[in-house]
């Protein structure tokens, strides 16, 4: 099976990949995976969704929203960030967003006055270390050597940080099958009690929510897309009926069902 997931090689996503395929191709933008995945290019990608520390990867719910796929998995796996560089004299720290941020303690603390750069990925950020000295990088331990030292280990804020990641597939392999499910919900309104009535279905039958969020629609400022995960799987009537009433208040948009799936828990 091949996935497609962000790179270059090395990065964590690379990591979270490597679990359901045994081919692993690369792009830089999370909005190409899901739309490689929903054109049938691909069997699977595979996409950071959350993280413990700094919260929603707003591109990868982006991306659900536009595009046509099924969630057939969930992978959660620890981070653990390293600092890597040629030596001690480097001028910049390079890597994704979310890794500087989940360790914007540490940089602070050691490295004041070192100039922050985000780029597309962890592994990018680390090659950029490995072909210049005045730049480090912040990626997982195992990305040194060639030239590369670990100049620090679990620099990372805190130590419960974890990544949660979901696998996607065509349309047309979404599964009723699975202790959790996910919906993208456009109500195409906007009224005093719209998110309350959007929820209560889901307490009214005992449904645990897991994650509620609210994206910009695109379609004009104040109108939201909700992304909402549960733990309860689709095959359940329960659900059903949940979701039934939340296509009658959507009736003038549109509900989209990710599919259900399990969770995998995978460790480095």
């Amino acid at each position: 099976m091949q996935a497609i997931t962000l790179g270059p090689e090395g990065t964590y996503s690379h990591r979270a990949a490597r679990a359901v395929a045994d081919e692993v191709t690369f792009t830089e933008s999370v909005t190409d995976i899901v739309a490689t995945v929903a054109s049938g290019e691909v069997d699977r990608g595979v996409v950071p969704i959350e993280n413990s520390i700094e919260g929603s990867v707003t591109e990868s719910l982006d991306a659900l929203a536009e595009h046509d796929v099924a969630v057939v998995l969930e992978i959660v796996t620890p981070i653990r960030h390293a600092l890597l560089a040629q030596n001690e004299g480097f001028e910049r720290v390079a890597s994704h967003a979310q890794a500087l941020a989940q360790c914007r303690t540490y940089l602070e603390a050691n490295y004041p006055d070192v100039t922050q750069e985000a780029v597309a990925s962890t592994a990018r950020g680390v090659q950029m270390a490995r072909d210049d000295p005045t730049v480090a990088g912040i990626g997982h331990p195992d990305n040194g050597g060639d030239g590369l030292q670990v100049l620090a280990e679990d620099i990372q804020d805190r130590t419960s940080n974890a990544t949660r990641f979901v696998v996607v597939a065509p349309a047309d392999e979404r599964s009723d099958a699975g202790g959790k499910s996910s919906f993208v919900v456009y109500p195409s309104a906007n009224y005093p009690g719209l998110l309350l009535e959007l929820l209560e279905p889901f307490a009214d039958r005992d449904i645990n929510l897991s994650r509620v969020e609210s994206r910009p629609s695109g379609e004009r400022l104040g109108d939201y897309v909700f992304h909402i995960d549960v733990q309860a799987g689709l095959y359940e009537q329960r659900t059903q009926d949940a979701l039934a009433d939340i296509e009658a208040l959507a009736e003038e948009g549109w509900v989209r069902r990710l599919g259900s799936y399990d969770t995998r828990h995978v460790l480095y």
